[in-house]
């Protein structure tokens, strides 16, 4: 690609690279330029202006912009393109669910020219629907189409969605005489809205004392898709009442702790029957995110983390303070 100014009797067929006011209308930054255009400059007596035009090995901005983004999303379900404007294209999704992407493609694909970008939210993150998953800006007014075709090869299918598959959950809640007397209405609305937004709904909520095989049998008995575990007592070691209530009714704790604060006290597994199984921590009682989040997100999106995985949230693990936090983490 081209790029200078030119005499205005040269320009007929270039990208005009800068806004133009004329009598008639203003002639746009990126406008290709007709003998009319050509015309209209001459008499207004502009003698040259500043273009670029394409060779013939290069893409026109949006043509680019959507050849690389339908390669991202090839074959994939739940995720629309924006119409092309100024190089331009967004990534949205048409419903629930979580942005699955290959960080490692997609960092090559960014490598391939400079003027050929790729921006996308966090990988795993939560879209609604409507929500931009990422856009496509191709820099200048075109693209070599040798470097959009490799960054398409390289990239293709690397932008997924993938949708919410599990439709409900049932809460399991304990309690016992020296409990924290923090089970409010305010807190099982929080719970029951991080469902909500992930398009589950909270099917049942069964209160129990505070006793493994009381837990357990509560596990036992649910009949939804997802159990959640919300304990009167902070779950503080790996034998806790929690955990050892999962292991009792016929499961496996994939990991306790997390290293993402606030949410420490979390731990997760599946019954035998592969139905996964949270314990929440306190601070599921407040709506603001927290580790919970991430790891409720990922099952009930059928992608459960693996230990290794929850291990690598710590960077980028630590969030913003729930005010409510009994414990503080001080100065």
């Amino acid at each position: 690609m081209e790029f200078g100014a030119v005499t205005v009797g040269e320009a007929a067929g270039a990208v005009l690279a800068h806004s133009v006011a004329l009598p008639g209308g203003k002639l746009k930054k990126g406008t290709v330029l007709n003998t009319d255009h050509v015309a209209a400059l001459g008499a207004a007596g502009i003698a040259r202006v500043t273009v670029a035009r394409m060779g013939p090995g290069d893409l026109g901005e949006d043509e680019a912009a959507m050849t690389l983004a339908h390669g991202l999303v090839d074959g994939g379900e739940g995720l629309r393109l924006s119409t092309p404007f100024t190089g331009r294209v967004n990534i949205h999704a048409t419903k629930i669910g979580l942005a699955h992407l290959d960080p490692d493609r997609l960092h090559a694909v960014n490598a391939v020219d400079d003027m050929v970008t790729l921006a996308t939210v966090p990988n795993w993150r939560r879209m609604g629907e409507g929500g931009m998953v990422a856009t496509v800006k191709v820099i200048a007014y075109g693209a070599a189409r040798a470097s959009v075709d490799k960054a398409a090869a390289l990239g293709r299918g690397a932008v997924r969605l993938a949708p919410v598959v599990t439709p409900d959950a049932t809460l399991i809640v304990t309690t016992h005489d020296a409990g924290s007397g923090e089970e409010t209405g305010k807190g099982f609305k929080a719970i029951e809205g991080r469902l909500t937004s992930l398009g589950m709904t909270l099917a049942d909520t069964v209160q129990v004392p505070h006793e493994a095989q009381a837990v357990a049998d509560a596990m036992g008995g649910a009949t939804t898709a997802m159990i959640l575990v919300l304990t009167a007592s902070a779950t503080s070691d790996p034998a806790d009442v929690g955990p050892e209530a999962l292991r009792q009714a016929g499961g496996q704790v994939t990991r306790f702790g997390m290293p993402v604060d606030p949410g420490n006290l979390l731990f997760y597994g599946a019954l035998g029957d592969g139905r996964p199984v949270i314990g929440l921590p306190g601070c599921a009682r407040s709506p603001a995110m927290n580790g919970a989040d991430w790891v409720l997100e990922r099952l009930a999106a059928g992608h459960p983390p693996t230990s290794a995985e929850v291990g690598a949230m710590g960077v980028g693990g630590l969030l913003k303070e729930i005010p409510t936090r009994k414990q503080p983490r001080g100065g």
